[in-house]
């Protein structure tokens, strides 16, 4: 039996990845490096620190410290969301709907807790959730599923009574380690073959129906 909906953010609730990979863009020119949005996508879902110290890897600049790009990052992704940030089709129809039904909801997000407080409050969803949850002080990122883990037990709910939404392949990865049931609704217009390997797949939160995965 299914008794929390667990919500990833980016590219889910928010329709951020764009701004992410604008943010992430503009940060690397700025630093002199030719990035593109194809790179970008190489580590969408994972944790600001390990995309930087992924580049950094393969870069090897001296001019900023990590620490120094990723806040330089986190700074423009925040002034993006609160610029231009909206909800993706169906993310409040699903909360209504399972809040409504005494299903716990959360949000488990490799985003810090300052971007997902400047989310939340963009999108008046800040009260919407019984627990919201950072990937930023566990262990590790996604794919590990520490992230799902930590919020199911803060939810008092076993991994296996919850269901994960997911629009990346690490954060898929995640939920199905974490023993979940994982729905994956990937990034508007793309059909990746990674989806396959998830539970299920919808192309929106709208086209769910809820009787079918939570009865």
């Amino acid at each position: 039996m299914i008794k929390a909906v667990i919500f990833d953010m980016d590219g889910l609730i928010i329709d951020s990845e764009p701004l992410w990979r604008k943010s992430e863009m503009e940060v690397f020119h700025s630093m002199g490096y030719h990035f593109t949005e194809e790179m970008c996508i190489q580590t969408m879902g994972m944790r600001i620190n390990e995309v930087v110290k992924y580049w950094h890897d393969q870069f090897g600049w001296k001019s900023h410290s990590i620490k120094e790009v990723i806040d330089n990052i986190q700074d423009k992704l925040i002034e993006n969301v609160k610029n231009h940030g909206k909800a993706l089709e169906g993310v409040d129809t699903a909360i209504e709907y399972l809040n409504k039904r005494n299903i716990l909801t959360a949000i488990a997000s490799s985003s810090s807790f300052k971007i997902i407080a400047a989310v939340t409050e963009k999108l008046k969803l800040k009260d919407k959730f019984n627990i919201i949850h950072s990937a930023e002080n566990e262990i590790e990122g996604k794919p590990h599923p520490a992230v799902f883990l930590t919020t199911s037990d803060k939810l008092g709910v076993k991994p296996e009574e919850c269901i994960v939404l997911e629009d990346s392949k690490f954060g898929m990865q995640a939920g199905l380690h974490a023993g979940m049931k994982v729905i994956v609704i990937p990034e508007k217009g793309t059909q990746p073959d990674w989806m396959k390997n998830a539970d299920y797949h919808y192309s929106s939160l709208s086209e769910i129906n809820w009787k079918d995965h939570i009865s």
